[in-house]
C-alpha cells in the first residue's frame, strides 16, 4: 500500500489530514480512529501507532488547526519594522483571523470548543504561543525605543491580550456585531493602549 512508503512524520500528517477532513464533513462526535483507518485503507492498529486514542486524535487535529492561526500572526511578530506598527498590525490580524474562523470555519470552531473542554492544555498551548509572539514585539519595542514604556514584556503582553479579549475570543466575536465595527472598536482600544507603551519606562 502507498502508506508503507511514508515515514512516521508523513504518516502522522496523513492521518491528521484525513481526520480533519472527516471532522469537517461529519462533525467531532463521529470522528473515530476506525473511520480514519477505513479512509486510509489501513488497520486501526496502525493508526494507533501514531495517535494513542480517539481523544488524542481529536486534540491533535484541533491543536494543529490552532497552530495555523499562530503561524499567521507569527509572521508579523518576527518580521522587520518598527515594533509599535507591528503591535497594531498583530492585534488587528489576530482579530481578523478570529472573525474569519467564526464566519467560515464553523464546524472546526465548534469542535475546538468541545475539545478544549476535555483537554484545556490545547488552549493553554495556543494562548502561550500568542502571548510569546506579542511579548517579542513588546521586547522589540523596548529595543528600538518605539515602545519605551513597556514593562516586563510577557506580563505586558498578557495584560494587552486580556484588555482586547472580546476581539479575539470566538464566542464574543460571534456576538459582537459587524466585523468592521469590531475592528473599529479594537482600533480605539489600541489607541488607548499605545500612548502608555510609548511613555517613559515604568519603574
Amino acid at each position: 500500500m502507498e502508506q508503507t512508503s511514508l515515514n512516521a512524520v508523513e504518516m502522522r500528517a496523513r492521518i491528521l489530514d484525513t481526520a480533519e477532513a472527516l471532522l469537517r464533513r461529519h462533525g467531532l462526535e463521529k470522528l473515530t480512529v476506525v473511520d480514519v483507518a477505513r479512509v486510509l485503507n489501513m488497520s486501526h492498529g496502525n493508526v494507533y501507532r501514531h495517535v494513542p486514542s480517539k481523544s488524542a486524535l481529536r486534540s491533535e487535529v484541533i491543536q494543529r488547526w490552532l497552530h495555523r492561526v499562530a503561524d499567521q500572526t507569527d509572521a508579523i511578530a518576527t518580521k522587520n519594522g518598527p515594533a509599535d506598527a507591528r503591535f497594531r498590525e498583530w492585534l488587528t490580524e489576530l482579530a481578523v483571523i478570529k472573525q474569519r474562523k467564526v464566519a467560515e470555519d464553523v464546524e472546526m470552531l465548534a469542535a475546538a470548543v468541545k475539545v478544549v473542554e476535555e483537554s484545556p492544555d490545547v488552549l493553554d498551548d495556543h494562548s502561550a504561543q500568542l502571548t510569546a509572539q506579542l511579548a517579542k514585539i513588546l521586547a522589540d519595542g523596548l529595543a528600538d525605543q518605539t515602545l519605551p514604556g513597556v514593562g516586563e514584556p510577557t506580563a505586558t503582553a498578557t495584560a494587552v491580550l486580556n484588555a482586547t479579549f472580546r476581539f479575539h475570543h470566538p464566542n464574543l466575536v460571534a456576538t459582537g456585531g459587524e466585523a468592521h465595527e469590531q475592528l473599529a472598536a479594537l482600533g480605539e482600544v489600541i489607541d488607548l493602549i499605545l500612548p502608555a507603551l510609548k511613555g517613559p519606562k515604568r519603574i
